[in-house]
């Protein structure tokens, strides 16, 4: 009798190195998956690259390829590095963000940026330790005042306007994920709704659909606070906050403000997630100042990586994921382990190479 053929899994991962140390932190995460997948029984990680950012639109005027998108779109999950670079803007102003394109097109309406801290050296606060600053800030990310990012303005103009755009359905969704996150973590099970319902009209809607939503999660509390008091908190008193949902540009200046918390950019990973598809990227920018130094801080890739892994939801990638977070932290519990952008002297190849020995 033959022996029953053992079933293998096999998950598609689009990498978007993108610009400046894009391609610097995503190769070395690549590296790193690849030797994780060694230890996994039954899951095979595939990766196929493709191009886009500034280098595609000055070659062919499109940042975006649509054969690149459709790749997004076909694969399982994109592993992005960075894009943009603030010298290279479109007609009319703006800078090149082809990640903007695929939240919306793909409906990624989650963007989730888990902040935590490793170690006490790495917080300008007093007198907190590893762990005791963790929590997750979700941002929608297809609508909110980013939906007005397509109108324009000429010099001759004396005034221009952005709209922000707050809908039931868009809130809704992304309350609902803020809330099955609080479920998932081992925290307070607490989710904060970050508006300016005082001022604007569209967040007392967001304010209402919210607590709508809180309705259907009797096992988690909720909470509302403005985005000025919220960023008060968060510097003077983060431990109150567990998983925080807000509007797309609040969400954007505040997970700014959360990484400034755990070290910096360097140190923030996120995902954008929608119902079918999925980005997971640093929250860090393209910083062409360093491109081509060698010195990129390469963890906050390395743990979107680790999100990519928990999102597929397979045992044995939660498991790898588990098994990646695990050699970050280990790694990171040595404060002299770390980038020039932490005060320390190790290369991105070095960073990563501890990691990997510590897997």
């Amino acid at each position: 009798m033959a022996s029953a053929e053992v079933s293998n899994k096999v998950f598609q991962i689009a990498v978007l190195g993108g610009d400046g140390i894009g391609p610097e932190v995503t190769e070395v995460t690549v590296e790193l998956l690849k030797q994780v997948q060694q230890k996994l029984t039954g899951v095979t990680l595939e990766f196929e690259e493709h191009s886009v950012g500034v280098g595609e639109y000055l070659k062919n005027g499109v940042a975006l390829p649509e054969t690149t998108f459709e790749a997004c779109g076909r694969c399982d999950a994109v592993l992005l590095g960075a894009m943009g670079i603030p010298s290279v803007r479109y007609p009319d102003g703006t800078e090149i963000a082809p990640q903007l394109d695929l939240r919306e097109r793909l409906q990624l309406y989650g963007g989730v940026r888990p902040i935590h801290l490793f170690h006490a050296a790495d917080t300008p606060l007093k007198n907190y330790d590893s762990g005791d600053i963790d929590f997750v800030l979700v941002r929608e990310s297809t609508e909110g005042l980013f939906s007005g990012r397509g109108s324009t303005f000429s010099a001759e103009d004396q005034a221009a306007t952005n709209v922000m755009r707050i809908s039931r359905a868009g809130t809704e969704r992304v309350c609902r994920m803020a809330f099955e996150l609080a479920q998932k973590r081992d925290g307070k099970k607490h989710v904060t709704l970050i508006d300016k319902a005082n001022v604007l009209s569209a967040m007392v809607l967001m304010r209402e659909v919210f607590d709508e939503v809180a309705k259907e999660f009797p096992d988690c509390t909720s909470d509302h606070c403005y985005v000025d008091a919220a960023a008060l908190f968060m510097v003077r008193d983060p431990q109150r906050f567990d998983v925080m949902v807000t509007e797309n540009m609040f969400g954007d200046i505040l997970s700014d403000l959360a990484a400034g918390l755990v070290g910096g950019m360097g140190m923030a990973p996120s995902g954008d997630i929608g119902a079918t598809a999925a980005v997971f990227q640093p929250s860090h920018g393209s910083a062409p100042d360093i491109a081509g130094r060698g010195i990129a801080n390469p963890v906050a890739t390395i743990l979107s990586a680790a999100m990519m892994l928990d999102w597929f939801d397979h045992p044995e990638t939660v498991r790898a994921s588990k098994l990646l977070t695990a050699a970050v932290s280990s790694v990171l519990a040595n404060p002299e382990n770390r980038t020039p952008d932490m005060g320390g002297s190790m290369t991105t190849t070095q960073m990563a190479a501890a990691i990997a020995a510590a897997i």
